[in-house]
């Protein structure tokens, strides 16, 4: 019911967007405005600058979804789906992007603050920062995976991202010139770390983008219980619910609707479905 999907919605957005503005911004960069290059004009404003050489609030945002080349972008892309496609299977897209995003923001603000510190910093572009969060999350949550190095090697997830993590530390502490903003990784690792071992101490960051909530209207002519959104859920089982004693959860209700939301209603176990019906009759 709903299943495991290859491309999850966000993850499908991600690489179609970023895809996307790699090849506008070089079509448009081919174009002129009052004698300028439009090239010129996004490369001065959508690259994460330093502080006081350029920077904007917007580019904290715009230097995800920007790339400096097909294989930075393939390369990231690939990462993005290869290990964020489970989580988000598993957390379903709010939480995902949420995730995504906030490790997207503290690569931009290590890099803003912590990388100067060692090296020089130029303008960065790139979702690498983020990516490294979702590489992580894969790793705390999927400890004993196999990964395959260059698709021969097997080495466990966990050993796979402490291996990348102490070669990007030991690269940003020794300020080496590649080119490459390893702060960035590290911070959208960090950030990602600090993220997933707060929800374990029971603290939630979606509390603060509350979703749609669902309102169950139950059509007693079709004999069908229709979500506000327009959702039949019809193909229920149905139960005698005779017992007035019996009490539905309102909690364990608005959690059940929340995954509908997240997920479809296709998600839902047999239990959650009998558990709304119920819930539609009592309504009633």
């Amino acid at each position: 019911m709903g299943g495991f999907k290859f491309f999850p919605p966000v993850i499908k957005t991600l690489l179609i967007s970023n895809v996307a503005v790699y090849f506008l911004l070089g079509f448009f960069g081919l174009f002129k405005y009052e004698g300028i290059p439009l090239g010129a004009i996004f490369n001065n404003h959508l690259p994460l600058y330093p502080i006081g050489e350029g920077f904007e609030i917007w580019q904290i945002l715009t230097y995800m979804f920007l790339h400096g080349g097909l294989m930075h972008l393939f390369f990231n892309m690939f990462a993005l789906w290869m290990f964020g496609m489970e989580l988000e299977n598993l957390w379903g897209s709010k939480k995902f992007l949420l995730y995504y995003l906030t490790c997207g923001i503290g690569a931009g603000l290590s890099n803003l603050f912590i990388a100067p510190l060692f090296a020089p910093v130029g303008p960065t572009v790139g979702a690498s920062g983020a990516v490294y969060g979702v590489l992580i999350a894969f790793g705390v949550l999927f400890p004993d995976r196999p990964i395959f190095i260059f698709f021969l090697l097997p080495i466990r997830a966990r050993y796979f991202v402490i291996l990348y993590i102490c070669l990007e530390l030991y690269a940003g502490i020794t300020g080496t010139s590649d080119g490459i903003a390893h702060f960035a990784h590290l911070g959208g690792a960090a950030v990602g770390f600090a993220y997933l071992l707060a929800e374990r101490k029971g603290f939630s960051f979606e509390k603060f983008f509350p979703g749609k909530k669902i309102r169950i209207i139950r059509d007693s002519r079709n004999n069908v219980s229709v979500t506000s959104d327009g959702m039949k859920i019809s193909d229920a089982s149905y139960y005698d619910i005779n017992n007035s004693d019996e009490k539905i959860d309102q909690a364990r209700i608005d959690e059940i609707l929340d995954k509908i939301s997240q997920n479809g209603y296709q998600s839902l176990t047999e239990e959650e479905k009998k558990i709304l019906f119920d819930a539609s009759k009592k309504l009633n």
